[in-house]
This record gives structure tokens, sequence and C-alpha cells, in this order.
């Protein structure tokens, strides 16, 4: 077992053949144990090299070569939950040398993407998707009188999710072929792998057991009692030595529990099931990051790294780093950022212990991002207080309506990019019912090296159009204290979205008053444009604003917005500019364009924000500039516009 990531390519003879699974099917079945310890270290060196992630991969070294091995990839489809155990998948499928370029701008992408590769069969990032994804596959293969294999391999963590549950209830409808593999990394489902349910699994998955399973029940359909009584002895007898009973009764044949890390074993019972008709489950159990001490130690907190430094061997969990990202945002704006300084879920996470400390009412919720929104401490301090539902974004907000209807405080904690799977429940069991429910959103704007899967790039424009609701965008650390705590005072639902990392690193008062709800902040006194910035943004435009001698409001409020401000800024200035990591169409921009034609004022507009496309990986201040959101790039497309607006002053 590794306790070290290698500095230094390893030697990989066998895993150096494969650039294809064509490749891999050349090697002999005993061989396949050498070749799963290769990618391992191959695995854990590439991402030494550039970061990401690497626990859940490490658990499905075995399980990715035994499918390529198995099916006749791509023609037979291999859909991946999520899309984090996909790194081996990558590798085997023609990837290997551009690994070391995975997440960088140009580069491979952190999830399988299908302009990528034809072995991405489905583009992944959010979770339980699979299961959905694939069915649909084995219903266009039908309606298109093909024969494929789809097999969608899920995590006992994404099986949390309602959806899958949708997806399996379907399936069993449609009674046709299709493989999920479920892959227990965590043991929440079952217990250890034993002889007896091993055994039981083999005999399950075999061809004279299905044999004689099939053609005895072709019989005993001529005699229904008797076919109903073999089909409870059966489901009794596995219900004793498998917790599969729940996936039979909705239609699946269930065989497990499986050693994932036996690579022989696994080839056998694949190419078993692969003969089999109807819908299958396979439970296999895995170690995350199985090979790797610190990861088996720590599957949670190791669960993804950032690049080793060279000189150091230095490394971080991605859930412990601070930003490079927002580090070198602030560099670029040339302020300094303090050693130390929290990031914003730090921020949120001390709030929420301060606040809760105060009200005993104040719950906190979040569907599975409670690590890495900074609720660590609040769960210790208030176990009975904090509830972590799992995947499942939509329960967790009706969740804390329930809640919220009986007086209690809810505070849901969610990424951006996850708030959007939850939106009909943020409609119409929230916003319609006027709950007192605190949105915490985190990674508001790009996220970097994840892509677009997880940029928080929409959630101004999707909930400003909310009746009832109330939006706010700090734009610094002490800011994000405050407009929570001016949430937490407010009756009616209210979101905060702030971005990942840190932030300029400013002194935060250590108070919960609430601010005045709309009423935005005079950051800078100038001329002739009033640069009217949200957010994240509110740096970049006080550093183009020097270069410009232009007025600069952090605006603070979405909705509802300051207008009184706005108005007076149109008055005293000749140009208004908009800026907000947020796509301009329909976001905060918007709403100040809607409110000043509204108001009849007559001043050239200047939005600028997201552009209408999906934006790949990288480095975010490298992401901004191609976007022209740095503050180079808005100074000067600030003078463009005020040379814009002469030209057209003299032609009238």
């Amino acid at each position: 077992m590794l306790k070290e990531i290698p500095r230094t390519r390893p030697e990989t003879p066998l895993l150096d053949q494969i650039n294809s699974p064509a490749d891999l099917k050349k090697l002999e079945i005993d061989q396949l144990s050498q070749l799963a310890e290769e990618l391992r270290l191959f695995l854990l060196y590439s991402v030494g090299k550039t970061g990401g992630h690497f626990g859940a991969g490490l658990g499905v070294v075995e399980l990715t070569i035994a499918l390529h091995y198995v099916f006749d990839t791509p023609r037979d489809r291999l859909v991946w939950d999520v899309g984090h155990q996909a790194y081996p998948h990558k590798i085997l499928t023609g990837r290997r040398e551009a690994m070391l370029t995975i997440r960088q701008a140009g580069g491979l992408a952190p999830f399988p993407n299908r302009e990528e590769s034809e072995y991405d069969m489905f583009g992944v990032g959010h979770s339980s998707t699979s299961i959905s994804a694939a069915l649909g596959m084995m219903v266009a293969d039908r309606m298109l009188d093909q024969d494929h294999h789809n097999i969608a391999v899920i995590g006992d963590g994404a099986m949390t999710a309602g959806m899958a549950f949708e997806a399996l209830n379907h399936a069993g409808h449609l009674d046709d072929n299709i493989l999920v593999i479920l892959n227990d990394n965590n043991m929440s489902i079952s217990d250890n792998v034993g002889g007896l349910s091993s055994y039981f699994a083999r005999m399950w998955a075999s061809k004279p057991y299905n044999f004689i399973r099939t053609g005895s029940k072709r019989v005993l359909a001529k005699i229904p009692p008797a076919l109903k009584a073999a089909h409870r002895a059966e489901e009794y007898m596995k219900g004793m030595v498998s917790p599969g009973t729940l996936f039979e009764e909705i239609g699946f044949n269930y065989i497990g529990l499986i050693d994932g890390h036996d690579t022989e074993g696994l080839v056998d019972i694949l190419g078993n099931i692969k003969s089999l008709r109807g819908p299958q489950l396979l439970h296999i159990v895995t170690q995350k990051g199985k090979g790797y001490s610190e990861s088996e130690n720590d599957p949670f907190g190791m669960h993804a790294l950032s690049k080793i430094d060279p000189a150091t061997s230095a490394k971080k969990t991605v859930t412990e780093q601070s930003s490079p990202e927002q580090e070198a945002a602030q560099q670029a704006i040339g302020t300094k950022l303090p050693k130390g300084s929290p990031t914003y879920s730090q921020v949120f996470g001390d709030w929420l212990c301060d606040v809760a400390t105060l009200d005993e009412r104040v719950v906190g919720i979040t569907p599975a991002m409670g690590d890495g929104s900074g609720m660590k401490d609040f769960a210790q301090q208030f176990p009975e207080r904090f509830h972590d539902v799992a995947i499942a974004e939509q329960h967790a907000i009706t969740f804390a309506a329930g809640m919220a209807c009986n007086n209690i405080k809810p505070v849901i904690a969610i990424y951006s990019t996850f708030l959007q799977r939850g939106y009909d429940q943020l409609i119409h069991d929230v916003a319609l019912q006027k709950l007192n429910i605190l949105f915490a959103i985190d990674r508001a704007g790009l996220v970097g090296e994840d892509g677009p899967t997880h940029a928080g790039s929409f959630d101004l424009s999707y909930l400003r159009c909310i009746p009832n609701m109330v939006v706010m965008t700090p734009s610094n650390e002490d800011e994000t204290r405050k407009l929570l705590s001016t949430a937490y005072h407010h009756v009616g639902p209210t979101a905060v979205r702030y971005p990942r990392g840190k932030g300029p690193g400013v002194e935060i008062e250590n108070t919960l008053e609430p601010v005045p709800i709309g009423k935005a902040k005079l950051r800078r006194e100038g001329r002739s444009v009033a640069i009217l910035a949200f957010g994240s943004m509110v740096g970049p435009a006080l550093a183009a604003a020097d270069r410009l001698n232009a007025t600069v409001v952090d605006m603070r409020f979405v909705k509802p917005l300051d207008e009184d401000l706005v108005g007076d800024m149109a008055t005293r200035h000749r140009l208004i500019v908009t800026i907000e990591e947020n796509v301009v169409m329909g976001g905060a921009g918007s709403a100040i364009n809607e409110f000043l034609l509204r108001a009849n004022y007559q001043i050239p507009i200047l939005n600028l924000g997201l552009p209408d496309s999906f934006l790949s990986h990288g480095k975010v201040p490298e992401m901004l500039a191609s976007i022209d959101l740095d503050s180079d790039s808005i100074f000067s497309a600030i003078k463009k516009k005020l040379a814009d607006c002469k030209i057209q002053s003299k032609a009238v």
C-alpha cells in the first residue's frame, strides 16, 4: 500500500500498452491484477501533478478494468454517475498521457464529456442521473431494434437521491435489459462481504441457476399459486443473506454482495450477467481511496487533492484549501490577502454557530454539502439541529418548508449549481408560502477547474424572477456576515450568494445586526461613469474605477434594488455600467435596465457579466480575463463605450 503519492512517473509496463479497451482485451485474465496496481500508481501520480478527484477513482480501478474487459465499449454504453470515479475510465480509453492536462484550460474535462471521447456516453457532474440516462438509452435501443448493453455505475451516496429510485422503479416497470452497478464504498447500505453472501451472489449470477429459475417460472406460470409460492421462497432466501429484497420488489434481479477489488471475480460475474435478460442490479463493495493509506484512513477528507508542490510535497484537500483562484484574483486588483483569512464558507459557518447560540429555533440543513459549506463546527456544536439529508436537494427544501411552517428558522447551505435541482420546491413550497427560509448559496459564479457542471452562473437570473424573494450579493467577508444577519432578521425567503474560496481579506465585525433591506453602499465617488457592481465584481470594479475616476456602488441587493441610489447615479453620470459574476441575460444588470426603462431615465448602459455560453474549466483569473471580466478588460470596455457614446452624440 502506498503512503506517498509518486512524484515521478512510475513504471507501468502493462498500462503503457493500453490505448483503448481493445488493447485491454488482449491481456490474459491473470494479468489484470497487475494492471490494476499500475493503474492506481499512475492515477495517484497524475492527480498529484494536476489536482483533482481521486478517492472514488482508486476505489473503482478493478471494476473499470473488468467492465471494459467484458463489455464491448463504446458499442456497449457505460454511464458513470457524478463522474468523480471516471479517472481510471479516462486512462483506459486513450487519454492516459492527457491526464496531466485534466482540469486545466484546454485540457481534459474533470468529468465525462461527450465531446471529449466516444467512450463518454453521457455528460455528468451532478449525481444520481446515471440510471435515468442508461434507461433512456435502453428504450432508444428498443425503438431502433438495436441490441447494446446499457450499464449505469452509481455510488451508495448518489443512490440516496429520489431521482435514482424513480429511475429504478421505471426500469422495473419496463422490464428490459439494463445493468445497474451499485458501488457501495461507505458501507452505508451493507455490512462487509461475507463468504456466504459472496457464494450466493455468484450462484444468482450463474447461467445454470438463471436457466432453472426462468424455466421453472415458465412452467409454474400455468399454476399461479405455485408460481407465487416459488417467488416468495426465492425472495425470502435472498432476504436472509442479502439486502436485495428492496430491489427485487421493484423488478430487478439482485446480485450481491461482491468484492469490488477482486478483478478476476468481477470479470467472471460480469461475464455471466452479460447473458441475463431483464433488469439486473449488481451490488459491489469497494473501499474509497483503495491502495493509498491516507485516503483509505480518511476517505471524506481525501476525496480530492490540489496539486502537490514539487519542492515540498505539500498537499491539501480540496475542501480545506484556500482558493488559489481567489488569491490570484485579489493580487490582480492590487490587494494583499492576509494569511489565515477565512474563506466565505468559513465566514458562513462561524455566523451560523453565532446565530444558533442566540436563537434555538435556528437549524442548519444541507443536501450532502455540510463540510464544503463550512458547517462542520455547527454540526459538532448543535448536532440535534444539524440535518444532512444526503443528495436530495428537493427534499432538503421542502423539509425546511415544513419546519418553517412551525416557527423554526431553517438555514439551507447549498451550492449554486445544486440549488437548480430544487427549483420547483423553491418556488412552490417556499416562495409561494412566504416562508422564513435562508438560502446560503455557496460557489456562486465561476468555480475554476470543476468546470460548467459546477459553476454557479445562473442563480441571480433564476432567483430574481421569483416573487417574495430577497436576493443579496456580498462583496467581501464582512459584508457576507452582515447580509446573512439581514436575511436572518427578514420575514420571508432570502438568498445570500457568495463565491468559492477567499475574499479580499477585510476585517469582520463581530455583530449580528442587519443592514436596511434594499440599500446599496457607495464605495467610490467619481465623475461621468457610475459602475454598479454586484458581489465579487466590486473589487475589479474599484480597480478599473481608479483609472477612470469613476463612481462605484456596491449594490448589495439584486432584489429589491436601491432604486433611489440608482436613479441618483443615472441623473449625475453620463454612463451606467453594471458588473456581475452571473450570466448577463436576466441577471442583476437586467434588473437595473428594467428599472431605468420603467422610470424613463435616458442614459447609455453597459452590462458586463458572464456570456451566453457554458464556460470550460480553468483558473478563475484566466477565465475572467478570457470573458473580459478582469479589471483591465472592464477598463477597456468602459473606455470603448464612452467613445461610442461620443460618436453617437455627435451624429445626433
